[in-house]
């Protein structure tokens, strides 16, 4: 039955980010900015994971408003809600009941050997809750409660698809075909934007230094102001290379947004310098950033119309999850009446 399903429709692809904070022009370049492009061809479903955020504290009034947000940029940033089914994974349940099962079937150890456990471990020492150790149970129900064939993934969490594979196979050969195995989908072009103070570290939402960080939402004059800064090195030669990080950053940033290759941009930048360089590159992510950012406010403005789409996503999303866990309620022998 699953297989007729499968050859009847497209390929399923599903993707959560999490509502805590802004997303930076490394979250728009690695995959947000994919993500309209898949729905021409995929059955795409996208999470604001808000259950995943709360592995850390947050501010309860600050969560419900940056999810709001958060799923207005997916909207502002080209994913249609006719095309793509867009919600909160609160709103459905099975998220949850499917994670307590997949628990089950899940050895210690693997979730111990998690970097991101041990790295948010250090980082949060005084906080190491039982969520921070089993959010990848959760990760791998929120990718097979759908049927996901792929999910768009950086390498920081290529372990944690691995581990959904590993859990559907585990289950799959104790009960029968009931999962289906997802594949990793990885951009081929912008998968990584690095920090512009730390050109050696990725960009990141939680980075404490502002400058190290261009967000989607950031200003123009503040964008402007960010690249001007950003670290670089003392030849003053826009050329590509692992000798120069900060150079190769800007150029990569550059070339996602205007589409020029490393040649071009160094043919184009020949003998002019970096202040001309920053200024380009700051500009062209101020042009691409702009009409973004006015659907952005158009939409957030718009209440009704914004709950109505994650309604509706929601209530989209619980038909196929329920089917599926239902499903799996029945291969582990709960009873149902």
């Amino acid at each position: 039955m699953q297989q007729q399903e499968k050859t009847a429709r497209r390929q399923r692809v599903f993707s959560g980010i999490q509502p805590t904070g802004t997303f930076t022009l490394g979250n728009y370049v690695g995959a947000v900015r994919n993500w309209p492009r898949l729905q021409q061809e995929y059955d795409c479903i996208y999470s604001v994971v808000d259950e995943h955020a709360i592995t850390v504290r947050q501010d309860p009034a600050a969560l419900r408003r940056q999810t709001r947000e958060t799923a207005a940029l997916l909207l502002a940033s080209g994913i249609d809600p006719e095309k793509s089914i867009v919600f909160v994974q609160s709103h459905v349940p099975a998220h949850a009941q499917l994670s307590w099962v997949l628990g089950c079937f899940c050895p210690f150890g693997d979730l111990t050997r998690m970097h991101q456990f041990k790295e948010k471990s250090k980082k949060h020492p005084e906080d190491i809750n039982g969520g921070l150790l089993t959010y990848p149970i959760l990760m791998a129900a929120d990718i097979l409660v759908y049927g996901t064939d792929l999910v768009p993934i950086g390498i920081d969490q290529k372990q944690h698809l691995e581990l959904a594979r590993n859990i559907a196979q585990r289950f799959n050969g104790i009960y029968g075909d009931t999962f289906t195995v997802p594949d990793g989908y990885f951009p081929t072009v912008g998968a990584k934007v690095m920090s512009l103070q730390e050109p050696e570290k990725k960009m990141s939402k939680s980075d404490t230094n502002a400058n190290a960080v261009i967000r989607m939402l950031d200003d123009a004059d503040t964008i402007v102001r960010k690249f001007r800064r950003a670290v670089t090195d003392s030849d003053n030669c826009v050329r590509a290379g692992a000798d120069k990080p900060g150079v190769t950053n800007l150029m990569s940033i550059y070339s996602a947004m205007t589409g020029r290759g490393f040649a071009a941009i160094e043919a184009e930048f020949a003998g002019r310098g970096y202040g001309e360089f920053k200024q380009a590159v700051a500009e062209s992510v101020v042009d691409s950033l702009r009409p973004i950012q006015q659907e952005y406010a158009r939409i957030l403005a718009d209440r009704a119309y914004l709950d109505g789409v994650l309604k509706d996503g929601a209530e989209r999303a619980a038909h196929i999850a329920r089917r599926v866990l239902d499903k799996t309620y029945r291969k582990v022998g709960f009873l149902q009446l």
